[in-house]
């Protein structure tokens, strides 16, 4: 039988590509709502400098899974995504706070 259900721990590592082709990087974790239950947005996880990380946020409905490839797809380029919301290892940064300013002032609503 097939359906469109996932348990989030099979998520978690998924490669993520760009509308480039370009390989952006790996879900690291999904956030939550807690009142509506739904998936907010994923974590990505791209690789940096010196094996530093970065830690994007891309909302949940801007990535598409393509079974053919076993991967999420987006409609952001890298470029686009560097330009995002963005945290190194270590940092304690609160993924729930949407309250932050970043160079897109509409970020968390596209």
């Amino acid at each position: 039988m097939s359906h469109t259900m996932v348990p989030s721990d099979r998520v978690e590592h998924v490669a993520v590509y760009g509308c480039d082709g370009a390989r952006l990087g790996t879900i690291e974790r999904l956030m939550l709502d807690k009142v509506s239950g739904t998936v907010a947005y994923a974590v990505v996880r791209t690789g940096g400098l010196l094996g530093t990380h970065h830690h994007h946020p891309i909302q949940w409905s801007a990535l598409k899974f393509n079974p053919e490839r076993q991967a999420f797809e987006t409609g952001l380029t890298l470029d686009e995504l560097r330009s995002s919301p963005c945290e190194f290892d270590g940092d304690a940064f609160d993924w729930g706070d949407r309250s932050r300013s970043y160079p897109h002032p509409q970020y968390w609503t596209v």
